[in-house]
């Protein structure tokens, strides 16, 4: 089990999209949230490849003289492209070890708009959340709207009682990135077990 620690939110996990979809603003909230990161001294931590929004996000960072960690799984070297500039490239033998380097490398977690992969790495850090193997933030840049529909599906999840309230916060959605920043900081991890429900025969 991961030691129950506060993060302290010197390095943020940011888990974005290889594409940069359709419309300016995507593109444009990664600019601005790695200009912001670096511009608030944190290392910045994400899937190491240069195209896409994380392309777009480690370009920002280090346009702003800011650090920038990429972890990427070997078979995706050449295929994602592995950004030639950033501070550390850490190249990984899966998906798998991809997550949990990124983990442990991070003190908080940002998800902005991408599709199955930064959902899966998102999802996996708030199961590891509500299974108290960490402490760390989770949060989210609701760009344009992009998660309304997601945001909207975990209040359906609470209502059909398959998520605990206190569980479903542990999920911080903004849609700016300096005030998401603040929530994360000031994030204090839900006092309930997962298992505090009793089951129904």
């Amino acid at each position: 089990m991961i030691p129950l620690k506060q993060a302290d939110m010197t390095r943020i996990c940011v888990f974005t999209g290889s594409k940069v979809g359709a419309g300016d603003e995507f593109a444009a909230a990664a600019r601005e949230l790695g200009a912001l990161l670096a511009g608030r001294g944190h290392t910045v931590v994400f899937g190491g490849a240069q195209v896409g929004m994380m392309g777009v996000l480690a370009d920002a960072v280090l346009a702003c003289g800011g650090r920038i960690i990429g972890v990427i799984p070997g078979h995706l070297t050449s295929r994602e492209i592995a950004h030639p500039g950033l501070t550390e490239l850490r190249v990984v033998d899966s998906m798998h070890e991809r997550k949990m380097v990124m983990s442990e490398l991070s003190d908080g977690v940002i998800a902005l708009p991408g599709a199955f992969g930064t959902l899966d790495e998102l999802f996996e850090m708030l199961t590891w959340g509500q299974l108290e193997l960490h402490r760390k933030p989770c949060g989210l840049l609701n760009v344009a709207g992009y998660f309304d529909a997601l945001l909207a599906f975990l209040d359906h999840a609470v209502e059909r009682r398959f998520l605990a309230p206190e569980h479903r916060a542990m999920l911080l959605a903004e849609s700016d990135g300096a005030v998401l920043l603040d929530r994360m900081q000031a994030y204090t991890p839900p006092a309930v077990e997962k298992w505090s429900e009793p089951v129904s025969p």
